[in-house]
């Protein structure tokens, strides 16, 4: 059954510029990425994965992560994060003393496979291992856990809710604070997440999930109405919908921070962000990429503001 929540305080966590960014291939000044951490807490936002711990040969755009951080000073009150794909990255992550991490898995196997080349029983043996020293190095440190391709997979197509919510169980009892629940190729609508959300709710509560929803068909902000429905209120965004898809190029690919704020309170939700200034924190790095903004509700903005 739907919760019964009645809170209208919507969470968010901004993921643009460690997800947002991965994946690009052309190269944002470190500066440039400071910056917009920066201004994305001016913006009012609390929760920013700011990087990733990964090795610089699988992703060069975030080899300057140490550097990075060195650069951000974390809200009050709010927390950085970074992914830690393994135990050499969680080794990085203790020495700058960080406050939160992520993990990632995947309910598919073929894409955890093509992904960190490992089965999923193997990503979770070594985030175990990873959560395991975190919490006796940093004890008041927040872990949070990635787990991918909830509804439906590029490799290996629908992926049974069953598995999902199995996995989400398993990072919770491993130690996860929460699990993040990825919509990672933007094919889903309504009734499959809420498909999902039926079963992952036998085993447990809304306050230990967020939705990561990708835009790619236009379908994620349904998806967050449909969640916010049944008394979700803790999502994944990026702002300027930085990270495009990469199974869709030219596409849509995280779902827009901007679109998230103006549907939640248009919607009379508080998310306690300014939405312009988030826009405005999106536009020198998506100009560094070259890249268009891709959240609706600014385009329709700028539309507006050009018309004859």
């Amino acid at each position: 059954m739907p919760s019964l929540i009645t809170d209208r305080n919507v969470r968010i966590i901004e993921v643009g510029p460690r997800d947002g960014l991965q994946n690009e291939k052309v190269s944002v000044a470190t500066e440039v990425k400071a910056q917009f951490v920066r201004d994305l807490v001016a913006a009012g936002l609390r929760e920013i994965e700011v990087t990733s711990f990964v090795h610089p040969k699988w992703v060069p755009q975030l080899a300057d992560a140490g550097e990075l951080l060195d650069l951000v000073l974390e809200p009050e009150g709010g927390r950085f994060s970074v992914l830690v794909p393994n135990e050499k990255g969680l080794d990085r992550a203790i020495e700058k003393r960080v406050g939160a991490i992520a993990v990632f898995t995947a309910a598919s196997e073929e894409f955890v496979r093509r992904n960190i080349n490992m089965s999923i029983a193997e990503s979770l043996e070594v985030f175990g291992r990873v959560i395991d020293r975190y919490r006796s190095e940093v004890p008041t440190g927040f872990v949070r856990g990635y787990l991918s391709t909830v509804v439906e997979c590029p490799f290996a197509g629908k992926v049974e809710p069953g598995i999902v919510a199995d996995l989400t169980a398993k990072l919770l009892e491993m130690g996860c604070d929460e699990v993040s629940l990825g919509e990672t190729i933007g094919v889903a609508v309504p009734s499959e997440v809420i498909e999902v959300a039926k079963v992952v709710e036998q085993v447990t509560n809304h306050s230990k999930v967020v939705w990561h929803f990708h835009d790619t068909r236009g379908t994620a902000i349904a998806n967050v109405g449909a969640m916010l429905e049944r008394g979700y209120r803790s999502f994944d965004s990026s702002a300027g919908g930085l990270g495009g898809c990469p199974y869709a190029p030219g596409a849509g690919g995280n779902l827009a921070t901007e679109d998230l704020v103006y549907f939640a309170e248009r919607n009379g939700m508080v998310t306690g962000s300014d939405l312009a200034l988030i826009a405005a924190a999106s536009l020198p790095v998506l100009e560094a990429l070259g890249r268009p903004m891709m959240a609706k509700s600014q385009l329709a903005v700028r539309a507006a503001c050009t018309s004859p």
